[in-house]
């Protein structure tokens, strides 16, 4: 399989945020979609999210009108998954967090599909070789995982079994690539891949800064998004040290403050499993957070959402990714 043989590609799963903006992003491309979910009522749901994606590209300008009449035409939805799996070449599966249902999935296309289909799972963090453990062809297996929204982000998070052939995993990465995604691949199988794992450390530094005493949910927010937040989204932490050491980069710094940042370490938060009553904690401050906010910006998820995604296409554009 080569980049250019890919012409149809199947969303097993597409009424999901995940799943839709998946589906949203490969139309967005110029691909023929199938968007499979398993009943009528998830399928609605999906060509509603689907639709108001392509609308909201539209009315932005980043998608002429009559491409996004084009791109609503090329979608095909259906709840059987046999044909979901017709004649596709790639498939990307955002089926709910679980093994065997992932795995349910995999099997069918095996049963329905191509075998030199690959199949691309959007896991957060699950493994690919337990995955792909039962599959006829593990080694068209991969693991493609995107952040929310998956039309907008750039990044997917490309993680291979014990079995994915070389190709395959050079195949997606240059797919991936070519459609205008900023893929990276993981050397060796970690759960909860690169994204995930340091965004949970921040959480749970944030929490635990919450439960301590130290600020609000609200305060910690904002030292986030408006001190390296901003960073973030320009460059990495390594590339951030390093213009912090000046003259002498990343080691610079760390010779220069990293006996003090071994005291911060010692007090920073170190438990592995969620304290009892975190969450509700946490939520009562997210609550009067999204209170406190401007009208203009936004104060329920959904509006915060758009709030979101208007300042995401401004980013994007700023760094030419849009």
């Amino acid at each position: 399989m080569k980049v250019a043989d890919i012409k149809k590609i199947s969303v097993l799963g597409g009424s999901g945020l995940i799943g839709s903006g998946w589906a949203t992003f490969f139309l967005w491309k110029g691909f023929d979609v199938n968007v499979y979910d398993i009943n009528d009522a998830l399928l609605q749901t999906a060509q509603e999210r689907i639709s108001g994606n392509l609308s909201y590209l539209a009315d932005k300008g980043i998608i002429t009108q009559q491409a996004k009449d084009n791109a609503l035409g090329k979608a095909f939805y259906t709840k059987e998954i046999k044909d979901a799996l017709c004649d596709v070449q790639f498939v990307q599966e955002c089926a709910p967090e679980k093994y065997e249902l992932k795995q349910a999935v995999l099997a069918a296309l095996d049963q329905y599909g191509s075998k030199d289909a690959i199949f691309a799972s959007s896991t957060s963090g699950l493994l690919i070789t337990e995955i792909a453990k039962n599959s006829q062809y593990p080694e068209r297996c991969i693991g493609a995982h995107p952040y929310n929204p998956p039309h907008l982000i750039p990044l997917v998070e490309i993680s291979k079994g014990e079995k994915t052939s070389a190709a395959v995993l050079q195949t997606a990465f240059d797919f991936f690539k070519e459609t205008g995604k900023e893929p990276i691949i993981l050397q060796k199988e970690a759960p909860g891949f690169i994204a995930n794992r340091l965004q949970i450390a921040i959480f749970r530094e944030a929490a635990d800064l919450v439960l301590r005493g130290v600020c609000t949910v609200e305060d910690v927010d904002k030292a986030l998004c408006y001190g390296p937040g901003l960073r973030y989204a320009l460059m990495g932490q390594n590339l951030i040290f390093q213009l912090g050491g000046g003259p002498f980069g990343l080691k610079g710094i760390m010779t220069h403050i990293g006996s003090t940042v071994e005291v911060w370490m010692d007090d920073m938060a170190a438990w592995k499993k969620w304290p009892a009553g975190f969450v509700d904690i946490l939520q009562e401050g997210v609550n009067q957070e999204m209170a406190n906010r401007k009208a203009e910006d936004g104060n329920t998820n959904e509006e915060i959402s758009r709030w979101r995604d208007d300042k995401l296409l401004s980013l994007l554009k700023l760094i030419n990714k849009v």
